[in-house]
């Protein structure tokens, strides 16, 4: 572990100590404002000196919560989503603590809203605080002070990605300083050359080296209290996920394919309705608006359905603003039709999916929405419904899924959604077998806090599209 890297966990504790009273003197003078005050008068007497005693003492508590959720982690987060939530679940839970305390004192503090006030500005203002320290930190990395020197074991295509992003992103900490395709027999005498030549911290293995060689790695690791770690292979990567239970006195292990399971599963549905739900109220206007231009611009319904297959290889009701003629669906299999398109991509046997760049079938109105995935808002309804997820695999036709080749299949095991891993990746025009990929990433490592982060980039990933950014 890195000086460097302890240094900065440090400093955050009295970084999120200052916003947490900075927060603190927001909401006490927002609801002293005037313009406040002539919307609820006040009608207590809290002084500033008293109120900043209280605060105080709320903001010692406050940072041991913190600690206990998990904010001051060494290692620097990549992703300012977990921040965010981490941040949100210790002011949260701070917030808990303070009504519990009023509730057992029996005596209501001065003011409500400068409590609720309190409590939304230091969400705010500690997530500041991470963000300057966050770009502090990659400052310091790319100009390498605190980068950790990683030796690599291994010489195949997962080393080799490895090795290209860690060269090209300096803000993961680490300066690939010696790379190895497997290692010696005589492995104590080698190693110690290589680990004092280079001044190896890290040790990362990307590639199968027998039982015994890598038992000795991580005894080599231990000794010279080098930090260990390895990437697994297929069979370890699925078994991450995995409950244990006794039968006849033996451990029975099941290998999960998700994690959206239990409650799990519940909490996602109960999200999925609320936020549908207020989408619709929101977006209702423009809903209605896009409707009468449809109608207005072309023949045929508002709406385009068809069947799409969705959890489990079942398949469901899907329905979108057309955005494209009337019955243009049965032209898209047409033989007649695709020899006329240049830009034929997809139907083949890698490729289950059909895309026309440039499709002659789309309206006027229809490329206006969506350019701004504006005939995807009906969507929205999907999901209430219960056919569809907020975040999810997209769902695709049953022609196109009957090409599935089996690796792709487990995208089925989850409701498909609006967005997805695969959406909010950076890239436009995946192929489908690498968005097919991220989906089945998406399905083996769910959390709540993953969705949120898909949900928080999507409306960046449609402006830089907009944009042609």
């Amino acid at each position: 572990m890195k000086k460097s890297e302890l240094v900065f966990t440090a400093i955050l504790v009295p970084i999120d100590f200052l916003m947490l009273m900075l927060a603190s003197l927001a909401a006490y003078f927002l609801r002293f404002n005037p313009a406040i005050i002539e919307i609820r008068p006040v009608i207590f007497d809290l002084q500033l000196k008293y109120y900043l005693t209280i605060v105080l003492f709320v903001s010692i508590s406050w940072i041991l919560i913190f600690a206990i959720s998990g904010l001051y982690s060494v290692k620097l987060n990549r992703r300012l989503i977990d921040q965010f939530y981490k941040i949100f679940t210790g002011c949260s839970g701070g917030m808990m603590l303070i009504l519990i305390v009023i509730f057992f004192s029996r005596e209501l503090f001065s003011s409500r809203f400068i409590v609720l006030a309190g409590w939304i500005f230091s969400i705010i203002f500690v997530f500041i605080g991470r963000i300057l320290i966050r770009g502090i930190q990659k400052i310091f990395l790319k100009n390498g002070i605190g980068i950790n020197n990683l030796l690599v074991v291994g010489d195949g295509s997962a080393a080799e990605n490895i090795i290209r992003l860690f060269n090209k992103d300096k803000t993961f900490g680490y300066r690939i300083a010696k790379q190895m395709k497997d290692i010696p027999d005589d492995l104590t005498e080698t190693m110690n050359k290589i680990i004092k030549k280079y001044e190896i911290s890290e040790i990362l293995q990307c590639v199968d080296i027998g039982r015994q060689k890598s038992l000795d790695l991580v005894d080599f690791c231990h000794e010279r209290h080098l930090t260990y770690k390895y990437i697994p292979n297929l069979f370890e990567a699925q078994a991450i996920n995995v409950e244990v239970w006794d039968a006849a006195g033996f451990p029975v292990i099941e290998l999960k394919r998700t994690l959206l399971d239990g409650w799990r599963k519940i909490l996602k549905r109960v999200f999925d309705i609320v936020a549908s739900a207020i989408a619709i109220v929101i977006f209702s206007p423009v809903l209605i608006i896009t409707a009468i231009a449809i109608k207005l611009n072309s023949k045929g319904p508002v709406f385009f359905t068809c069947q799409r297959i969705g959890q489990g290889g079942k398949p469901f009701f899907y329905f979108k603003f057309r955005s494209m003629i009337d019955e243009a669906h049965k032209m898209r299999y047409d033989p007649e039709f695709r020899k006329n398109i240049k830009d034929l991509r997809g139907w083949n046997k890698d490729n289950p999916m059909i895309k026309y760049k440039s499709d002659p079938r789309v309206t006027k109105v229809g490329k206006f929405i969506r350019r701004y995935s504006i005939d995807e808002l009906s969507e929205f309804f999907n999901v209430l419904f219960g056919k569809m997820s907020l975040v999810g695999p997209r769902p695709h036709e049953p022609e196109e899924v009957a090409k599935y080749r089996k690796r792709h299949k487990k995208v089925l095991t989850i409701k498909p959604g609006i967005t997805g891993m695969a959406q909010v990746s950076g890239r436009s025009d995946l192929e489908f077998d690498k968005e097919a990929r991220l989906d089945v990433y998406y399905i083996e490592n769910w959390s709540f806090k993953l969705d949120l982060y898909i949900l928080f980039k999507t409306p960046f990933i449609l402006f830089k599209r907009i944009s042609g950014g």
